[in-house]
């Protein structure tokens, strides 16, 4: 028999299923090909990724590093502001207490008003009429009485009474810093609300009224008004001779 006998006599599906086998070969022979570039490539490519998501890792804990250093920093600088703040704030409260203690800042408050005026009484014989005249010791002794009494602040017919403050007889009338004033004197004065109680009680005022007011006539009197108003020094702070004490030097044993 010819081979061409022999093919014909083969069944048909016998050759059907011999194609489909030899197809399916083909197809499995195309996939196993093409599925090992396919792992070559994922292999290859891994390593490159994973170092970029290390790198990146790396460079996120810098920058967490970096916010919470910055943060510390703002809090530190935050505290050195409030810190700078009560000193700038301490600093203000000490000038304000200078100022107020030189006399340049107005001041209102509790307080009393006493009146120094010339006598009434006709000079007796052997006495001088200028007994009978306000002078600036009687005003400086006012003053100093009032000062003991827990006065804080002190004017003179309007004028402050301040650490420089020079009161002195210049004829008819007194010097008071750089003010020419005259009878009768109102010596204002703010302080606690029992000032006068502690003035009268001052052992210097009852002197000056037994020695002044009693034997010469010298009027004295007072009032306590609501409240007080002390001007502030209208003159010059400027020291022309006196210059401060430097501090001493604390010993190396303290």
């Amino acid at each position: 028999m010819s081979a061409r006998a022999r093919i014909r006599a083969i069944p048909t599906w016998q050759v059907t299923l011999g194609v489909a086998l030899l197809g399916l070969g083909f197809l499995i022979a195309a996939q196993l090909a093409a599925e090992g570039p396919r792992i070559r490539y994922t292999s290859q490519e891994r390593a490159p990724l994973v170092e970029i998501a290390t790198e990146l890792q790396a460079e996120r804990e810098e920058l967490t590093a970096s916010i919470l250093d910055l943060r510390r920093q703002i809090q530190s600088i935050e505290g050195s502001v409030a810190d700078s703040a009560g000193v700038v704030k301490d600093l203000n409260d000490r000038l304000l207490a200078a100022r107020i203690a030189a006399g340049l800042i107005p001041l209102t408050g509790t307080g009393i008003v006493l009146q120094l005026a010339d006598s009434l009484e006709p000079a007796a014989p052997d006495t001088s009429e200028g007994d009978y005249l306000v002078s600036a010791r009687d005003i400086r002794a006012v003053v100093e009485e009032l000062w003991g009494a827990g006065a804080e602040a002190i004017a003179i017919n309007g004028e402050r009474i301040t650490p420089t403050t020079a009161i002195i007889d210049l004829g008819a009338s007194v010097l008071v810093n750089s003010s020419y004033v005259s009878a009768p004197y109102q010596i204002a004065a703010l302080g606690p609300p029992d000032l006068y109680p502690r003035l009268a009680a001052s052992a210097g005022f009852v002197d000056f009224i037994r020695a002044r007011a009693q034997p010469y006539g010298i009027q004295v009197s007072f009032a306590e008004p609501e409240t007080v108003d002390i001007p502030a020094f209208a003159g010059t702070v400027t020291l022309r001779y006196a210059r401060p004490e430097p501090s001493p030097q604390a010993s190396p044993g303290g």
